[in-house]
């Protein structure tokens, strides 16, 4: 076993993208994700990789086109208004069925916002924030240790895929120091990719990489080829019950929000309260069947986000109607107290009881 570091959970991810053998990184500073870069751009030049701050986040992401191209395992990473301009080159990169991994430590928005933490992004990475009918994988990390493991996760999804997969924190993910140990290993079992353009060397016919279809019916079956895969993602669901055993309330939420909801349910629990925790861990996809499930076993749900209210439009469609959905959000990079969920919490009970 590997010794902890501590480390922030910016660090964290550049040092495990590194031992999942990521050997291109490029992007563009923005607060609360600059140690991100910073850091990479130090260790991954050691490793053999190639750092390169672009001019632009728009460069950046086509940069990340270019290497994804030749088949090397290739990252950006960014915070929402970064993102928003790299919405074009995403969707360009699903449609060309490029791997590669996307970071997004949210900030506060919309506009320029603030540095504090958020989790506005919601609709932007769940939803498609470019064009086209597109989907990529997501995962929400809820610990400085969760996502250095998504992280090698993240490479391998992207390569089995062939699909850009992104980690979606917020600004206390990123900047919070907690230890961590690097001890999951990328399978990196698709080194050979004969899609890649490697060059042809006289052994076959030069690879393609494009997402233009000027044919209607040829672009639709792209569309439906894409489609499917996205289908087969749902195998790749990951979420975490917390005492959802014996629970007749249930929180919803996610990354840093999904934290302080724990210490929420364990001060609830000492005065008997029977609280529980869904904690979609990918977000998509989304855990709706598990949702729909205790639909049937408990009293309401209260969502909690660090937003106006999105991730809760998953939670009501999955619910569908059988029990009620409650919100509870914060914005502007402000952050709920566990004792501010439990009053939510009870003033829900209350409600429910007239």
């Amino acid at each position: 076993m590997s010794e902890k570091i501590l480390m922030e959970g910016n660090e964290a991810i550049a040092e495990a993208a590194i031992r999942a053998d990521l050997r291109c990184y490029f992007g563009y500073p923005i607060t609360p994700q600059s140690e991100l870069p910073a850091y990479l751009s130090k260790h991954l030049p050691d490793k053999g990789g190639v750092f390169l701050q672009a001019e632009s986040e728009v460069a950046a992401i086509n940069m990340v086109y270019g290497a994804a191209s030749s088949g090397v395992r290739t990252m950006t990473s960014s915070s929402s208004p970064g993102i928003s301009l790299k919405q074009e080159g995403i969707s360009y990169l699903v449609g060309s069925e490029l791997p590669c991994v996307i970071v997004n430590i949210v900030r506060g928005g919309p506009g320029l916002g603030n540095l504090g933490p958020s989790q506005s992004d919601y609709f932007q990475a769940t939803k498609g924030g470019g064009h086209g009918d597109y989907k990529m994988i997501v995962l929400a990390p809820s610990s400085v240790q969760e996502a250095a493991d998504l992280t090698v996760e993240a490479f391998d999804l992207a390569d089995r895929y062939r699909n850009p997969v992104m980690i979606l924190g917020d600004g206390l993910i990123g900047q919070m120091m907690e230890p961590v140990e690097f001890n999951k290993s990328s399978k990196n079992d698709l080194k050979s990719k004969p899609w890649a353009t490697t060059g042809v060397k006289g052994g076959r016919k030069p690879n393609v990489i494009n997402s233009l279809h000027l044919d209607f019916a040829e672009l639709e079956r792209v569309n439906i080829h894409l489609q499917e895969k996205f289908m087969n993602m749902q195998k790749e669901l990951k979420y975490e019950e917390f005492y959802m055993e014996d629970a007749d309330i249930a929180i919803v939420a996610y990354g840093s929000v999904a934290r302080i909801a724990k210490t929420s349910i364990e001060e609830a629990r000492k005065n008997g309260m029977k609280i529980g925790l869904i904690r979609p861990i990918t977000l998509y996809p989304f855990p709706s069947k598990l949702i729909e499930k205790f639909a049937a076993k408990v009293k309401f749900f209260l969502v909690v986000e660090l937003n106006a209210g999105q991730m809760i439009e998953d939670v009501k469609l999955a619910v569908n109607g059988k029990k009620s959905v409650y919100f509870h959000g914060r914005m502007g990079g402000m952050v709920p107290s566990p004792m501010e969920i439990l009053e939510k919490v009870e003033s829900f009970v209350k409600l429910t009881k007239r």
